[in-house]
């Protein structure tokens, strides 16, 4: 009677407390086997007695396995043998080595039919699958017909991912629909009638046959076992304890550092290997090395590389066995030092003897001996001493990384240099040395030493107009004048003998000295070279290292030693850089009043006001050279020029009246670093003259830029137009037809100015993207009468854009159709200028990215970001990897893209409109 009861009960059993031995019964095998075609028989005749060709049912076996997820968690096991007359039928239960507690929920069981072929073994003639546990997590019953799909393994993965699932997966399926209803029957989910129940699965049964013999399948019938206690039917549920406790874990795995007690000890066998092949005993037989067809490729190669290369090992063995072959290749030098083991003492004398032996390098590529990765101080030596071939001009755009350059040399040798040079009988030496520390360095003199009346009032050091202008013109020094620098700096240069012994670079300047004196020498050289030291010697309270501004203020203390030392000439150009730095004080306590005008109109007014006062009309008895371009002699200002910008900082524009009679207008502006336009128009007059020097004038306006500080500084006014004022549709044709009319010109335009416009074009384009300057929207584009395009602005560079989407060049089509459209003459000519502007500068690739490496560690914004990725950034762009060919290619598809381009179109009325609402 409880037995009857039971029956109208779900009864279950969890499967991790069913500790027993999981069985499977292998019934049968029905459907027909495919024989070999005629054609297999040919290529293998031994087919011809196997198992596929006998009439009667050969000796098949199934092998059976569990598995989760694609991986096997038991050992096969298979039915035991059994000879076959008509069918195959096993009828075996076969007992899995797995229990049912260890069951996964995704177990699946994989049947393979075997049949042996000869001397080959066992070959798989069909596979299938089947998951241990239905959709529900119950025990699957009963008996199932699998379908066996030939000639494969079965593929065992979890769900609908199986390619040989046993059960059919299509709904309209006969047989899978009367197995469904056959399982709601057997749980009860249906009405019993015995008499109908046995008539109904006579006629399953017969549609189950008629079905296999009309499909091309073989189906394999197997059992899973019922599971009964004291007469009582169980489900066997999966359930696995505690499954559903939660567990917290950590979403991102965490780095754990493992210490290694060995990592900073010598690897003896890496050691010994270095020191076989750098043997100093091959070095008579390395003389007469000449490297094969092969190996001479290979260094070619290796000289190729850009500076941001790191050589390995064996480019490096190479290197130094074949130094004396590649000892006449000037390139090659830097690849050879990056090669020593400076450690061991024999190797780097024999480096250094080889240094002074190799051609000369380049003055250019001497900037890399400068850089960090460069730390030998005869190494740095040898860099100056080729420094010191270059020109003044040269010297100039260079000369912002040099003072960089400041922070990798040898503190200690500057110092014991500055301790010699800083003479303390000297009065005017104390006039620092009662500076605190904490205040800005300054050649500023004392009232009482120059006896000054005004700030800008004359000096006692006197000088005329016309001597002026005659020293801020380019000149070469006398002996007798260099002799006076070296008195003044107590140090000696060599003496020029040719001496190739290491000991020759002992004597050379170290880049401070070398700095100094090449800026006593030259007052443009000493005009920049005073304020960059200046900036750096600002009170940074970001940088972490005191010992780097230390180094800064003791160079401009020697410096302004060096020009007080000196004959009357550095006197004077002493006496007028303080005066420089006086002007510059005015102008940021000027502008910090007008800053906190309320109106435009007040500004304007208090700008104009304090410009008339008596501080700026004194220069008119002393003028000065303008610290944003020495060569321009100012005598005073044109208060009534004067304006303020309508920005947030209100920089304003100076009228500087010069001694010859004409203005120049220079923008000031306090608030804002500038050292970021500052480096970006430094490499625009770089690329400028390598674009020239390759008879390529693209007609570039590299205006000139000069931070005085950390917060302000001097930017050069072009007259000039913004193109978001003259971007509408054939606006800027019109604008340079207004200008420049010619009936004989293009559109109307005179051919020259619209040549100018095709040209600025085509350099910005280039140049631009070369630097990565991002947030380039109409108000930053600006166009002259004469058609000179330029760019302004660059607080963004090295990649970083405020715009999503920002095309690499920026090029939109209203450029475009001032050149007359995408099929006109002149923008095929603009593409070839860039084209070959592209290629001019990518010869001088590893000039820029020298130059960038000696700025990794300044403060300029955009790089001290990410100051290890700033030179790899600058790198890519040039795509140093393509061919000549691939890179105008690559060029050509920018600008496809930056033309068709839609973003910046969008965002480009996203500014205006933003424009509009601040207005």
């Amino acid at each position: 009677m409880e037995a009857e009861e039971a029956y109208g009960r779900f009864n279950y059993i969890y499967s991790a407390e069913l500790d027993a031995d999981f069985e499977i019964k292998i019934g049968s095998l029905e459907g027909k086997r495919n024989r070999p075609n005629y054609q297999d028989l040919l290529d293998n005749p031994v087919g011809y007695f196997s198992g596929s060709y006998q009439e009667e049912c050969s000796d098949l076996f199934v092998t059976v396995q569990v598995f989760n997820n694609g991986l096997p968690i038991t050992l096969p096991i298979q039915t035991s043998y059994k000879s076959f007359t008509t069918r195959w039928n096993w009828n075996e239960w076969l007992t899995v080595p797995i229990k049912f507690s260890d069951l996964p929920r995704d177990a699946v069981l994989a049947f393979t039919i075997w049949d042996y072929y000869s001397i080959e073994g066992k070959v798989p003639i069909g596979g299938t699958t089947i998951s241990v546990f239905g959709k529900r997590g119950t025990l699957r019953k009963g008996m199932h017909d699998l379908k066996v799909w030939a000639d494969r393994d079965p593929d065992p993965l979890p769900g609908n991912t199986s390619e040989t699932p046993g059960k059919s997966r299509d709904a309209s399926d006969r047989m899978s629909q009367l197995a469904k209803l056959t399982k709601k029957h057997r749980d009860g989910h249906m009405t019993k009638i015995d008499w109908l129940d046995r008539l109904t699965f006579r006629e399953i049964e017969l549609v189950n046959e008629q079905e296999k013999r009309d499909s091309d399948f073989m189906y394999l019938m197997v059992e899973f076992p019922h599971i009964h206690y004291e007469n009582i039917p169980y489900t066997l549920v999966y359930y696995e304890k505690e499954g559903d406790k939660a567990y917290e874990y950590q979403t991102q795995r965490e780095t754990v550092i493992v210490n290694d007690p060995e990592i900073t000890l010598e690897n003896i066998v890496e050691s010994k290997h270095h020191k076989l092949a750098r043997s100093l005993r091959s070095g008579p037989s390395d003389k007469d090395l000449k490297p094969d067809s092969s190996t001479r490729d290979l260094l070619n190669t290796i000289v190729g590389y850009p500076p941001t290369k790191t050589l390995s090992s064996e480019e490096q063995d190479l290197v130094w066995k074949f130094r004396f072959y590649l000892s006449s290749q000037r390139e090659a030098l830097a690849k050879f030092l990056k090669s020593v083991n400076w450690k061991l003492s024999q190797e780097s004398t024999a480096a250094l003897e080889m240094l002074l032996k190799w051609s000369p390098m380049n003055v250019a590529d001497a900037l890399e001996l400068l850089s960090p990765a460069f730390t030998h101080t005869k190494v740095r030596k040898y860099a100056i001493m080729r420094l010191r071939q270059a020109d003044d001009e040269d010297l100039l755009l260079y000369l912002l990384q040099l003072v960089q350059a400041l922070k990798y040399e040898d503190f200690k040798e500057i110092k014991t240099r500055n301790d010699r040079d800083l003479i303390p009988s000297n009065p005017e030496f104390y006039s620092h040395q009662t500076q605190k520390d904490t205040d800005m360095p300054s050649l500023l003199l004392t009232e009482s030493s120059m006896n000054i009346e005004h700030p800008l009032a004359q000096s006692n050091i006197t000088s005329s107009t016309s001597s002026l202008e005659e020293d801020y013109k380019p000149r070469s020094l006398t002996a007798t004048t260099e002799e006076e620098i070296l008195d003044a700096m107590n140090s000696g240069l060599p003496s020029g003998k040719n001496d190739t012994s290491p000991s020759a670079l002992d004597d050379e300047m170290d880049l401070a000295t070398f700095l100094i004196s090449r800026a006593c020498k030259n007052p443009v050289v000493a005009n920049y070279f005073y304020w960059y030291l200046l900036v750096e010697c600002e009170d940074h309270t970001d940088i972490p290292n005191e010992e780097v501004l230390d180094m800064y203020k003791s160079v401009l203390k020697r410096f302004s030693v060096a020009l007080s030392k000196g004959p009357l000439e550095f006197k004077r150009q002493r006496a007028l850089l303080s005066r420089q730095q006086l002007l510059v004080k005015l102008l940021c306590t000027l502008i910090q009043h007008v800053q906190k005008e309320g109106t435009q109109k007040k500004k304007l007014e208090r700008l104009q006001a304090r410009l008339h006062d008596s501080e700026f009309e004194i220069m008119k008895n002393e003028p000065i050279p303008l610290p944003l371009d020495p060569s321009i002699i100012v005598k005073g200002v044109v208060p009534d020029k004067a304006s303020v910008f309508s920005s947030k900082l209100s920089p304003c524009l100076v009228t500087f009246q010069m001694v010859n009679g004409k203005e120049y207008k220079a923008i000031f502006k306090y608030g804002d670093d500038l050292r970021q336009d500052q480096l970006m128009l430094q490499m625009f007059q770089l690329m400028d003259k390598l674009l020239r020097h390759e008879n390529l004038d693209l007609q570039m306006t590299p205006y000139k830029v000069l931070a005085t500080g950390k917060n302000h500084g001097f930017v050069q006014y072009v007259e000039s137009i913004a193109l978001s004022e003259v971007s509408k549709e054939k606006a800027i044709q019109k604008f340079l037809r207004q200008h420049n009319p010619s009936e004989t010109g293009p559109y109307g335009i005179a051919a020259e100015v619209m040549d100018n416009y095709v040209k600025s074009c085509a350099g910005y384009c280039v140049v631009t993207y070369l630097l990565q300057v991002g947030d380039r929207h109409l108000d930053n584009l600006l166009l002259t009468k004469s058609g000179k395009m330029f760019h302004i602005d660059f607080g963004f560079i090295l990649g970083r854009d405020p715009k999503i989407m920002a095309p690499s060049m920026r090029l939109n089509r209203q450029m475009v159709e001032a050149m007359g459209g995408y099929d006109s003459e002149h923008f095929q000519r603009f593409k070839v200028f860039t084209y070959t502007a592209f290629l001019a500068l990518r010869r001088s690739a590893n000039l820029f990215l020298n130059l960038f490496s000696l700025m990794v560690d300044s403060n300029i914004p955009d790089i001290a970001l990410e100051p290890d990725k700033t030179v790899k950034k600058v790198q890519e762009k040039f795509m140093l990897h393509l061919n000549d060919e691939q890179a105008v290619q690559y060029i050509q598809s920018l600008i496809d893209d930056s033309v068709n381009a839609f973003m910046p179109t969008l965002m480009e009325y996203t500014h205006k409109f933003s424009q509009a609402l601040r207005k």
